[in-house]
C-alpha cells in the first residue's frame, strides 16, 4: 500500500495558482488533475518530504527498497557476450566485443578492458544528441574505476602470448530507458555480460609468428570478483534513500555509489554533488541499509 500524506500547511495552499480554488465548479474540478498530482508539480520537493517523514515513497516503496531487477542473457548474438538488464523502469544493454591486440610496452603481459557507457537521446529527453555529455563521460570512468579497483578480471588472463598478443574486451553499455541509477544497473548489466563471453582457444605459431585461432574451442572468462553497486539519493544532506529515480535524484541534494564484492570489500565510492554528508556520517548510514 502507498502512503499517502495529506495534511497540507496554510502556507503552502496560499501558494498553488487559482485552479485549485474551492469556488470552482465540480464539473471544471473533474476537468483537472487530482489534487496531489497538482501539489507534486508545483511543489515536487516537498510533495516528497511528507513521505519521506513517513518513510515511504510516492511509489510506494520504503526508503531501503530496490525496485523489481532483471536481467536477460545473451541478447546480443553478434556480440561474443551481452546481457540486458532492466532495473525498475531504467533498462541499460552491455555487449562484450573481443579482439587481438598487442600488449602495451611497460604491461608486456596484460591485455586491456575499455568500458564505455553511452546515454543517447532515444532514453531520456535530458540528454541530446551528439558527443557523450558529462555524465555519459562520469558514467564510463565509474565502471573503468570499478573494473581496476575490484579486479573483476585480472588483466594477465587476458594476455596470449607475452609482449606479443593479448586480448583487448570492449565493454560497450547502452541506456535504452532512464529512470536513474545508471551506475547500478550499468554494473549489473557489465557483470552479467562479461560472465557470459566466450572466447576462442588461440595459440601464436612460433616459426610464424601469427595467431592461429580455434573457432572450435571456447572458453569463458576468469571472473575472479563480483562488484556490486548500491547507490542512494541524499535529501537534505541527512537522509539516504535507495535505488533512487530520476526524478528524485533531480531533488535530491545529492547522490553517492558504493562498490563492495562479494567478500564485503569495499571497491569503490563516488560521491558527486554539493551534498555536505560527511564520510563518517556516510559509513553509519550506509551500514543500515548493508
Amino acid at each position: 500500500a502507498v502512503c499517502c500524506p495529506h495534511s497540507f500547511s496554510s502556507d503552502v495552499l496560499l501558494k498553488l495558482p487559482a485552479c485549485f480554488s474551492l469556488l470552482r465548479s465540480p464539473w471544471e474540478l473533474a476537468r483537472e488533475p487530482p489534487f496531489s498530482v497538482c501539489f507534486r508539480t508545483v511543489e515536487p520537493l516537498e510533495y516528497y518530504r511528507r513521505f519521506l517523514k513517513e518513510n515511504c515513497r510516492p511509489d510506494g516503496r520504503e526508503l531501503g527498497e530496490f525496485r523489481a531487477t532483471t536481467v536477460n542473457i545473451g541478447s546480443i548474438t553478434t556480440a561474443d557476450g551481452s546481457a540486458l538488464v532492466k532495473l525498475g523502469n531504467t533498462t541499460v544493454i552491455c555487449g562484450v566485443k573481443a579482439e587481438l591486440a598487442a600488449p602495451a610496452v611497460d604491461s608486456a603481459n596484460k591485455g586491456y578492458i575499455v568500458p564505455n557507457v553511452e546515454l543517447p537521446s532515444l532514453c531520456s529527453t535530458r540528454f541530446r544528441s551528439g558527443p557523450p555529455g558529462e555524465e555519459a563521460q562520469a558514467a564510463s570512468q565509474f565502471i573503468a574505476d570499478v573494473i581496476e579497483n575490484s579486479q573483476i578480471i585480472a588483466k594477465e588472463d587476458l594476455c596470449i602470448a607475452n609482449g606479443k598478443l593479448a586480448w583487448v574486451l570492449y565493454c560497450d553499455i547502452i541506456c535504452l530507458d532512464y529512470d536513474g541509477n545508471i551506475l547500478d544497473a550499468s554494473t549489473f548489466a557489465l557483470l552479467a555480460a562479461l560472465k557470459n563471453v566466450q572466447l576462442p582457444s588461440v595459440t601464436v605459431n612460433e616459426e610464424t609468428g601469427l595467431s592461429e585461432v580455434n573457432l572450435k574451442q571456447k572458453n569463458p572468462l576468469v571472473i575472479r570478483k563480483h562488484p556490486v553497486a548500491t547507490s542512494f539519493a541524499i535529501f537534505d544532506d541527512t537522509l539516504l534513500i535507495v535505488d533512487p529515480t530520476a526524478e528524485e535524484e533531480d531533488l535530491a541534494t545529492g547522490t553517492v555509489t558504493v562498490v563492495t564484492d562479494e567478500d564485503d570489500r569495499l571497491c569503490s565510492v563516488h560521491k558527486p554533488g554539493t551534498s555536505k554528508l560527511t564520510t563518517q556520517e556516510l559509513k553509519k548510514r550506509v551500514v543500515v541499509f548493508s
